[in-house]
């Protein structure tokens, strides 16, 4: 996965600790061609084989929409429309394969498709194609309650969301 100029440049000073970084998702829906069912935009990821939304960190000086459109043409090939932010919340650390640690501070965008067929248009993505939404591939629970957002497109944004269980108090 290509790591962006300037976190490599961060990861020259802090090695592999962790790194808090901006992060956009981009739920992309649309009504199936053939029975109308909805579907969402989903990418196969190189580095561990999970399907996932399109995501990516943001740029800096980048609005986190623009981000969102632009993973989507970078990763999966399509044209999108942002329609708007629909959640806000700080995911849990995350190991990469390379070792490195990272937090993100994600960005959820309810989006839909405009043109392209999904292929992947990067070496983040080894498929995309679009999944009916009342049978999504197994994929972990994160990805699919920013899915499950985006699909009810509550009127305002909703803040926070992961839980730390081991901070739980009973």
């Amino acid at each position: 996965m290509p790591i962006p100029p300037y976190v490599a440049h961060l990861r020259t000073m802090v090695g592999q600790d962790l790194l808090w970084l901006p992060g956009a998702t981009a739920v992309v829906l649309r009504a199936a061609m053939d029975d109308g069912a909805d579907e969402v935009l989903l990418v196969r990821r190189t580095d561990n084989g999970e399907w996932t939304p399109v995501t990516g960190i943001v740029d800096p000086g980048e609005d986190p929409h623009v981000t969102a459109a632009r993973e989507a043409l970078e990763e999966a090939s399509v044209v999108v429309e942002v329609e708007r932010l629909v959640w806000v919340s700080a995911g849990p650390p995350v190991v990469h394969h390379n070792g490195d640690v990272a937090q993100y501070l994600d960005h959820t965008f309810r989006c839909h498709w405009v043109s392209g067929e999904p292929r992947p248009g990067d070496d983040e993505a080894s498929e995309a194609r679009w999944h009916r939404l009342d049978a999504l591939p197994s994929m972990r629970r994160h990805f699919l309650d920013r899915i499950a957002c985006a699909v009810e497109n509550p009127r305002d944004v909703r803040l926070g969301g992961w839980v730390d269980a081991s901070r739980d108090v009973p």
